[in-house]
Parts: structure tokens; C-alpha cells; sequence
């Protein structure tokens, strides 16, 4: 485990094989590595925290928890609710801020505030020669004709090696509330969920789980009360409407953001998918493949899990998904199963090029996290 960033660039320079990175060890179930483990959960601490510039800089291993006290404090947050992987996988460890970055990890409210990647302002980290590079936030611009911040949110750690993150902060909401829709059709769902996105009324959310619709509110207590009954006037000709409120609420989305409603299931695979698309790509899946299905982002993304792992099931979403633009990944299956298919959906060859191409820039002797994204 390295301490300082010196380290964690001298370690990677020496190293004479592939490299597994390593933060908080959340997602090692989700996304199996082989090489030596390089950990960076050493390497915590806020180093700058500026809540009237809504700024918060941290080290890559320092735990979510750590910062989202540190924001709590001051009544602000990680606005683009990063999910917390272990209720699915039912793994340990402790998630960091830099597995987050690494992985674009984003919650229900990437609808309304856009994903971790929106939110980050600044990187250090150190590629695979061993350098240590900085980008954006506060300290330089980019020469390198790279968007270096973009690149390395979603890079899952194959591009280099996180070392510190600047990230953008939002005020905490005074109230929330959530609508909740009863007994839709699986098109309704998509269609009720459109019309409230498509509305005047701010959702922050809105999801299909366990057969109902969730439509999310937040803000201060007038707004949200007054936009709750402009909603359900709006939504009334899909039936049933209930109410969930404030802490409720909070609840209901974490284990929403969680998919808690499928953490005793063997296999899980993320699709993400035009939410124009949604209804008909999951009604075709629900009616051929038979799966549980859950959907967020208003149907942008879907989750479709298997009680018993069946890699044939996943590598059929994946196919389905070439076909209309979708993206499917196994966030979660048995060894055999993983042994079976690929983790990330196989890309087309022209960004296929391009991501070899980024490779060979960033990570020459190929050495982080090899495997992991095809």
C-alpha cells in the first residue's frame, strides 16, 4: 500500500508485470484483475475544502464516507450520488473517491445534475511509464490536447492511476419528496416517467422498481410541496399515486441507487440505453429472456438480473444492445459465468482504435489493470 503520491509513482515505474489497482477493494467481486495489487488506500485526506466555492479536493484512497461528513457539515453534497456497490456484489472494504472517479460512479440524479464526470474539476494521477500528471482544477491548463479529467472518469483505473480528485459540491436540498405510481404497464412506466422529466417540475429522479414507478422531488419545502401537486395532476391519468416524504424518501433512493432490490441475486447486468429506446428493448427482453428487471435515469438505465447465473442471458443483452446503441456490463456473476462472457460489452472496431490508441499513450507497456476493459 503506498502513502504518498512519490510512491505510487516510483511503484508503477518499477513494476515488471501487470499492475491490479486497487482502492477500497469495493468492486474486486464486480471486476476480477490479475497482476499484483497496487493499492492507493493509503494515499486519503481531504487537502483542500472551500464549501463557499463549492469545491472539495481529497486524496484517491480517502473514503466516501470521510468527505460526505466533511460536506454534511456545511449542508452540502456529492450531488451525483455515487452508488455504493456493496449491497449488490456483497462485498466489503471501504468505497473511495477515487473508485467513484474511476468508475463514473453516478446515482439516480445524474438526470438532473449530470454524472461524477460533470462534477470533477481536476486529476492527479500517474500513467503506466510511472509519470505523475496533473490536469484541470485549480493548478494548470491542459497541453496535452487531452480532456484528461473526462478521460480518466469511467477509465476503471487502465489509463493510469488516480492520486487526488478535485470535485464540484452542491448545496443539500431542505425537503424531498417522492410520487409513487402503482400497477403500470412496463410502457406506462417508461411513458409516466417521460412525461414528469419532460415537465416543468425539476425531478431528480425517476425510477421503476419492484412494479412501481418513483418520481423524485427536491428543494425548498414550498417548491416542493407546490411541484407535488402540479405532478400528480399531471400523472393522474396512470392511476394510484401515494406519497413518500423527506427521510422516507432518502431511503427509498439510496437503496434505489444500491439496487438493494437485487442483492440476493446471482447475476446483474447494467444496460444502458437511449430512454427513447427503453420501452420496447425491455419489453422484448422481459418477454424473451424472462429476467427481474429494475430501470433509473427514467429508463436510460436498466438492471436485469438472474436468480441462477446464466452467461447466455448476458451475452444476449449484450448482442441486443449492439444493435440499438445500448451498453451492456455483468456487474455481477460467478467466476464460471465470468470466465464465459465479457464483463464490458465488446466495443465496435472504430472505438475499439481509438481506445487502444489511448492505451498505448497513457499505459505503453500495458501494464494497469489488463483485461478489465476488453
Amino acid at each position: 500500500m503506498v502513502k504518498t503520491e512519490q510512491e505510487l509513482a516510483e511503484a508503477v515505474k518499477v513494476a515488471t508485470g501487470p499492475l491490479h489497482i486497487r482502492g477500497g477493494g469495493t468492486r474486486d467481486i464486480g471486476n476480477p484483475v490479475d497482476g499484483d495489487v497496487l493499492s492507493t488506500a493509503g494515499l486519503t485526506g481531504i487537502t483542500l475544502y472551500e464549501p463557499g466555492a463549492l469545491t472539495i479536493v481529497a486524496q484517491a484512497g480517502t473514503p466516501v464516507s470521510e468527505i460526505e461528513a466533511a460536506l454534511d457539515a456545511e449542508n452540502q453534497r456529492l450531488a451525483f450520488e455515487p452508488m455504493d456497490h456493496r449491497t449488490l456484489l456483497g462485498s466489503s472494504g471501504t468505497p473511495t473517491i477515487g473508485g467513484v472517479v474511476a468508475t463514473n460512479a453516478s446515482g439516480p440524479r445524474r438526470i438532473s445534475v449530470g454524472a461524477c464526470r460533470d462534477h470533477l474539476l481536476g486529476v492527479r494521477f500517474v500513467d503506466g511509464s510511472g509519470t505523475i500528471i496533473k490536469n484541470g482544477g485549480r493548478v494548470m491548463k491542459n497541453v496535452t490536447g487531452y480532456d484528461l479529467v473526462k478521460l480518466m472518469a469511467g477509465s476503471y483505473g487502465t489509463l493510469g492511476v488516480l492520486s487526488e480528485v478535485s470535485l464540484k459540491v452542491l448545496p443539500k436540498p431542505e425537503t424531498e419528496t417522492t410520487l409513487v405510481l402503482h400497477d403500470l404497464t412496463l410502457n406506462n412506466s417508461v411513458v409516466a416517467m417521460s412525461a414528469a422529466l419532460g415537465s416543468p417540475f425539476e425531478v431528480t429522479g425517476a425510477a421503476f422498481v419492484n412494479g412501481l414507478v418513483h418520481i423524485r422531488i427536491e428543494g425548498f419545502e414550498t417548491s416542493v410541496a407546490y411541484r407535488a401537486g402540479k405532478l400528480c395532476e399531471l400523472l393522474a391519468k396512470f392511476g394510484e399515486i401515494t406519497q413518500t416524504e423527506d427521510t422516507a424518501s432518502a431511503a427509498l433512493w439510496s437503496d434505489i441507487r444500491d439496487v438493494k432490490c437485487f442483492a440476493d441475486h446471482d447475476a446483474v447486468t447494467r444496460v444502458s440505453i437511449k430512454p427513447s429506446a427503453a420501452s420496447e428493448f425491455a419489453e422484448n427482453l422481459w418477454q424473451t429472456l424472462r429476467t427481474d428487471l429494475a430501470m433509473d435515469w427514467g429508463g436510460g438505465l436498466m438492471w436485469f438480473s438472474m436468480t441462477e447465473a446464466d452467461g447466455a442471458t448476458h451475452k444476449a443483452l449484450q448482442n441486443m444492445c449492439a444493435g440499438t446503441g445500448g451498453h451492456a456490463t455483468l456487474l455481477k456473476g460467478p467466476e464460471t459465468m465470468r470466465a464465459d462472457v465479457p464483463v464490458f460489452q465488446p466495443e465496435n472496431p472504430t472505438v475499439t482504435a481509438l481506445s487502444q490508441g489511448l492505451r498505448n499513450k497513457f499505459d505503453p507497456r500495458g501494464i494497469l489493470n489488463v483485461g478489465l476493459m476488453g
